[in-house]
């Protein structure tokens, strides 16, 4: 696990060297600069050593006859075999490192290049310079596990891992995409290829890029996220407990390989705690980490930690736990904006960080995580409320109207209220725009009420949720409601939020985050089980926890469902009240030019006394200012 950054253009004196210290974090163990004037092409890379820890692991790795260079981030699991093949065409190596095999794959199958990365079993985003035709094939992973950003401007058209790798080469003051700002308000992360600012997006998921003579192509798609549709695998109806287990634990176990120690995360809950079942019997000696919150309790949260402790008993695995203190929060915050690069208003990258932070001064470089199984097998209060709605299709829709009107005066500081809240506004919704509102953190005239004029007429819903809805126009009419929700976690959810910010948390502790619930055999698997098999009987993760019996106590595996998270509505009028007050004071916000400073003020009164349900939305006005102050932002005006 890397950072890589570069560019096809000009650049100025320094400018690689200032964009390889920005992604220094993610590298701890080595770096490089390949430079090429004559080309006008730079590529930057900073090591985190996983595979092959020898010199020639180094990357920029250049190919024998100089005419390919690859900086890589990330890890192809299917590397032996690839090596193995690529033998037996005729391919020579030098090393045992997963770069080698990519590099020579590339030279081997990348004519085609759709088809050679749907050879590639890993977790990705790279950047290959092939001088024999002069480009630059830039790619990510199919589930977006890796990130990778790039801007287009006079100078060329740079890429890196983190967008603060970009600065060398973007205006002294950027632009901001307000529709990426009320993206950011609406869902807490920006869903499709933008990001906040104008110049910078994002390579989606699944998709490459040619980067020709200081021009980028159009992204194109190599890989899809399944349905049983699209995947060309009919809805059989048979769903096999036993192939579940089967494929997670070869997941698991093809992850495990690393010439570093492995470790894992344990909340206690089914997705880590299936994990670290299967982990163990490759590791014996696994470590785990868990995390303790203060301020849990106040939200109604359920404790983890007896139950990491009684999985980690259970199994016999050492348990760390990490306790996240909210005295330092503040400042916390204030950092984790500047390292996210976006305004992604979920404190649970706190813990991600502390995390790793512990794993990497316990000496463990590689943690796998039980990120996706929710995105999967079903897990969340959406999904379960899907499948509750479908029990009430006989209601009109305007009882759920009426309900909507009624639920809102009652205190939104009760979570029975908010839930039942979000349950009728979901509900009062017909086909896609339901589901569409399960996303929601605000609705759409209250978000309109708190733009500013200048905002208010550039801004329309239908460009904030245009990524989701026409990703739904793609899917085939007889797709159940709830898979389509799932293909809406999968591509959206998981890439643009939780895989976002686990990346760069992570990276920021020097520490990679490997996760086996998304390796492509189990998630092709996933696709071809019917709605039904994932929710038996309204149980989430049914099949999961069905194929986990074996090896998992039974209140571990039917225990209630716990996100990975923190007592954000405490925190939004206790520890952070006051920061919220200086930051989003009248003054910063009529100055910032985005929003409306009497509306916000208005809306944080009102969610201080239960009004309204807003704390997420008041975190995200608040990393949206402080976004905008560490990246530069000039005032709209």
């Amino acid at each position: 696990m890397c950072g890589i950054a570069g560019i096809s253009g000009k650049w100025k004196p320094g400018a690689l060297e200032e964009a390889r210290l920005a992604v220094a974090h993610r590298g701890p163990d080595g770096s490089g600069i390949y430079e090429n004037r004559t080309a006008e092409i730079g590529l930057i890379h900073t090591r985190l050593a996983i595979l092959d820890l020898s010199p020639l692991g180094h990357q920029p790795m250049v190919s024998d006859d100089g005419r390919h260079v690859l900086v890589f981030n990330g890890e192809i699991y299917n590397f032996r075999e690839l090596r193995a093949n690529l033998i037996e065409c005729g391919a020579a190596f030098r090393g045992d490192s997963d770069t080698e095999v990519l590099l020579q794959a590339y030279r081997m199958w990348g004519q085609d290049v759709p088809d050679f990365l749907r050879r590639l079993n890993g977790i990705f985003a790279f950047a290959l310079w092939d001088a024999n035709a002069d480009i630059i094939l830039i790619a990510r992973d199919a589930i977006g596990v890796k990130p990778l950003y790039y801007s287009q401007g006079e100078y060329g058209c740079c890429f890196a891992s983190e967008t603060k790798a970009l600065r060398p080469w973007l205006a002294s003051e950027s632009t901001v995409d307000t529709t990426a700002i009320a993206q950011y308000v609406t869902y807490l992360w920006a869903p499709g290829d933008r990001t906040p600012d104008i110049s910078v997006k994002k390579l989606e998921p699944g998709h490459f890029a040619l980067i020709k003579k200081g021009q980028i192509s159009e992204p194109r798609r190599w890989y899809v996220v399944p349905t049983c549709h699209v995947s060309g695998i009919s809805c059989q109806g048979v769903a096999s407990d036993e192939q579940v287990a089967t494929l997670l634990r070869q997941a698991v176990h093809r992850q495990m390989v690393a010439d570093v120690p492995v470790g894992a995360f344990l909340s206690g809950g089914l997705d880590s705690s299936s994990i670290v079942a299967f982990a163990r019997e490759f590791t014996p000696g696994l470590r785990c980490f868990t995390n303790r919150t203060e301020g849990e309790a106040d939200e109604g949260f359920v404790d983890d930690l007896p139950y990491a402790q009684r999985v980690a008993r259970h199994l016999g695995v050492h348990l760390d736990v990490v306790d996240v203190s909210a005295s330092d929060l503040v400042n916390d915050v204030c950092w984790m904006v500047r390292q996210l690069d976006e305004p992604l208003a979920d404190p649970a990258a706190l813990n991600v960080y502390h995390i790793s932070r512990a794993a990497r001064q316990a000496g463990i470089t590689v943690l796998l995580s039980g990120a996706g199984g929710d995105d999967l097998f079903t897990g969340y209060r959406r999904h379960q409320a899907e499948q509750v709605l479908l029990g009430l299709r006989w209601l009109p829709q305007w009882v759920w109207v009426g309900l909507v009107g009624v639920l809102r005066h009652m205190d939104q500081r009760r979570a029975i209220w908010r839930r039942a809240s979000k349950l009728a506004a979901s509900a009062a919704q017909s086909a896609d725009d339901r589901l569409l509102e399960y996303f929601r953190w605000i609705r759409p005239e209250m978000l309109e009420s708190l733009y500013s004029t200048a905002v208010r007429g550039h801004v329309s819903q239908s460009n904030v949720e245009a990524p989701m809805r026409n990703w739904l126009k793609q899917l085939p009419d007889d797709l159940s409601p709830l898979d389509r929700l799932l293909t809406l976690e999968q591509r959206f959810f998981l890439s643009d939020h939780n895989l976002t910010y686990t990346d760069k948390m992570s990276m920021a502790a020097g520490v990679e985050v490997r996760v086996p619930f998304l390796d492509l055999d189990l998630v092709e698997y996933a696709a071809t089980l019917t709605a039904d098999q994932k929710m038996r009987k309204g149980i989430p993760k049914g099949i999961l926890k069905k194929a986990m019996e074996p090896w998992l106590p039974h209140d571990v595996i039917y225990r209630p469902k716990v996100g990975f998270g923190a007592p954000v509505r405490r925190w939004v009028t206790n520890e952070l009240r006051e920061l919220i007050q200086d930051t989003l004071s009248e003054d910063s916000i009529r100055r910032r030019g985005l929003f409306d400073p009497t509306a916000v003020t208005q809306l944080i009164k009102d969610n201080r006394v239960g009004r309204v349900d807003a704390s997420y939305v008041v975190l995200s006005l608040l990393f949206i200012e402080l976004w905008s102050q560490s990246a530069r932002h000039a005032p709209l005006r």
